[in-house]
């Protein structure tokens, strides 16, 4: 690992300028650019033998925790010494954590104690207590002090979501920085769908464009079972999300050319 940029992994074998794409390759298809099979290879034996953190992916007889399938990602990036290797990341979080070596930041750390949202989480949990509460001695009164505490809760979480989309901001190869809020009312008028910049290639994105490296191919592929959703299987590569993905990933690769 270049001791130089944290997170940036040299590939070990010598890399021929002719296999370099000229344009950024995404996968298509869902075959990925041979660079990132490489990477992703790679990948693999760090999650089959690391032993820093425990995550059960339903690969084995570990039954002590919920399956959790994971959706891994590798962007293939050049550094300004003009130097090959590849950046990883996962969705969402892995082992209940944000932060493991190999793996590039999110892009907010919405688990950190000083976050604002774990202060909104506190109080939405007193809510639902006292909910619960008034419910177990249900009589006319307590039904109408339940169902202001339910208005509350709702905008309560509306505007807890909200303040927490406002703390993403996605920058692209230009320089330019807009919020996760801003780029969906952009593209669709919408708010953004629960999860959105949680996603692996948002973050590989924004720790190349953040240390000056030059994506050239990205890919992701699902490791693990998947006890929510068939579509998913393990060892196999998908495109990046729409629902998720789509605004953010148009501003983050705006003016860079992709095959």
């Amino acid at each position: 690992m270049n001791p130089k940029i944290r997170f940036f992994n040299p590939f070990l074998t010598k890399i021929n300028s002719t296999s370099i794409p000229k344009k950024m390759a995404l996968v298509v298809n869902n075959k990925p650019h041979p660079l990132c099979i490489l990477a992703v290879d790679d990948l693999k034996l760090h999650l089959n033998h690391q032993l820093e953190w425990k995550h059960n992916f339903g690969l084995s007889e570990e039954k002590s925790s919920p399956i959790i399938g994971k959706m891994f990602g590798v962007l293939v990036v050049e550094t300004n010494e003009k130097e090959i290797g590849y950046l990883a990341a996962f969705s969402g979080k892995l082992a209940g954590g944000n932060h493991h070596s190999r793996f590039v930041p999110p892009i907010f750390d919405s688990l950190s104690i000083e976050s604002f949202l774990n202060n909104g989480m506190k109080e939405l949990t007193r809510i639902n207590q006292e909910i619960k509460r008034l419910e177990l001695h249900s009589n006319k009164v307590n039904q109408e002090q339940i169902k202001k505490l339910k208005i509350i809760r709702k905008n309560n979480s509306a505007s807890l979501q909200k303040d927490l989309f406002d703390q993403y901001y996605f920058v692209n190869n230009l320089g330019k920085s807009k919020s996760l809020n801003e780029l969906f009312k952009i593209a669709s008028n919408k708010k953004p769908p629960s999860g959105a910049g949680e996603c692996a290639a948002p973050k590989l994105l924004q720790y190349a464009f953040q240390n000056k490296m030059k994506p050239l191919a990205i890919a992701e592929f699902w490791w693990g079972l998947s006890p929510k959703s068939n579509f998913w299987k393990h060892d196999h590569f998908y495109p990046c999300c729409k629902e998720k993905c789509e605004p953010i990933l148009t501003h983050m690769l705006s003016g860079i050319e992709c095959e």
